[in-house]
């Protein structure tokens, strides 16, 4: 019979990163996870599946009461730990939660909120089971989930359809040629009119210390970038976070993720992440 942890591992893992959005303290969560699922008394646990959601969230929930402090006091603009996925994100709600976007919005919320919202909105646990890991009465999760919703609701993007593995390509090609090249022109062509860039190097890279909005602006800014970029450096496209991306690489080591939210064929949003400890983890 097939160990249920093993079953629920990938799953337990996803839920972990959403709540974190670092793909090491996801790691983390899960060995601990681990570690008191091979401690516990099995014949006493009825759901498996239940048992281990409840634990890993409230793992999650410790670290990320600890991490407050951390994320106020971080430099410069914060996004997730990128992840590079095997293909482009579906529509459903699982597959949003797990794009640049919405794990930024998810920062404007408090710890218990932000795992209240992900467990009720995304992963459908009841508010019985929410309860458990919080510990607080259903009645004050569900006000909690609604306060939640009503906070990320305004700047939460609308639907936009999936980008396909073609025109990813395409689209990521299009985006380095004019870049490298210095071709405003062409990469006005590739942006939506209110383009915003965000980009994170921590405290110790160098990266715009604010979002930069507009076509004009955004491409100066790219252009500038690429001129800086050194002989060796390869890029590459990808999924990053389940959507139209690329990676920057010298030699084996990436040196930056790209990724790109993408309406009606026009770049909308572009985030990218510099800071050498988001990117250790990647191949």
């Amino acid at each position: 019979m097939s160990d249920p942890f093993v079953a629920e591992r990938d799953r337990l893992w996803g839920l972990a990163y959403r709540m974190l959005a670092s793909r090491a303290d996801a790691d983390d969560a899960v060995q601990d996870a681990w570690l008191r699922w091979q401690g516990a008394d099995r014949d006493t646990i009825v759901n498996p599946a239940a048992w281990l959601t409840t634990v890993t969230s409230r793992l999650a929930l410790d670290r990320l009461r600890r991490r407050q402090r951390e994320r106020e006091n971080y430099v410069g603009p914060w996004l997730p730990e990128p992840v590079l996925t095997e293909h482009a994100t579906d529509p459903s709600e699982l597959a949003e939660s797990l794009t640049v976007g919405f794990l930024t919005l998810l920062e404007r919320l408090e710890p218990t909120e932000r795992v209240v919202l992900l467990l009720a909105d995304v992963f459908g646990e009841p508010f019985r089971a929410i309860s458990d890991v919080t510990g607080k009465s259903e009645a004050a999760c569900r006000q909690i989930a609604s306060r939640a919703r009503t906070r990320v609701r305004d700047d939460h993007r609308h639907s936009r359809r999936p980008v396909n593995a073609e025109e990813r390509t395409r689209l990521v090609d299009a985006f380095t040629r004019a870049t490298l090249l210095g071709d405003l022109d062409g990469l006005a062509a590739l942006l939506a009119p209110d383009v915003t860039l965000v980009s994170d190097g921590g405290a110790d890279q160098h990266a715009a210390r604010r979002p930069i909005v507009g076509v004009e602006r955004v491409s100066r800014f790219l252009v500038g970038v690429a001129g800086r970029v050194g002989g060796g450096t390869t890029t590459e496209p990808v999924w990053v976070n389940g959507e139209p991306g690329l990676v920057l690489r010298f030699g084996p080591a990436v040196v930056a993720t790209v990724a790109f939210e993408v309406d009606a064929g026009r770049i909308e949003r572009i985030y990218i992440v510099v800071n050498p400890s988001k990117l250790a983890g990647l191949r």
